[in-house]
């Protein structure tokens, strides 16, 4: 079962935000954060899908949602949710970032362009 090697608790997130969209001006609607390497991306209702993207080309499967009051874990190989223990925190983006985000990013069309 690809949970049992693909969680690391003691690594931290990457950030605050999705790595690629924030490099690249973007935007993203929720993020998620790679349980194994700790990168976050933006979710599969955002335009770019970065975090399933990290997932494909490194082979991390599980990833657990980075938003504040959410624990929950996903495995991209089962397509399923997955258990895994507490990760390193922070366990979520800053509660004051808005989400979409990030702040001044998000096109007052937003809600058009989500998947």
């Amino acid at each position: 079962m690809a949970t049992e090697t693909a969680i690391k608790p003691e690594v931290p997130p990457s950030g605050t935000g999705c790595v690629e969209c924030m490099e690249n001006s973007g935007w993203w609607f929720h993020l998620r954060r790679c349980a194994e390497c700790g990168h976050v991306g933006c979710c599969d209702s955002s335009v770019e899908q970065h975090a399933r993207r990290h997932a494909e080309e490194t082979g991390h499967p599980v990833i657990q949602s980075f938003e504040p009051g959410e624990d929950w874990f996903w495995d991209y190989e089962t397509a399923d949710y997955a258990e895994g223990p507490r990760l390193a925190a922070p366990d979520s983006h800053p509660e004051n970032q808005p989400a979409p985000g990030p702040d001044g990013a998000v096109p007052p069309d937003w809600r058009e362009k989500l998947h």
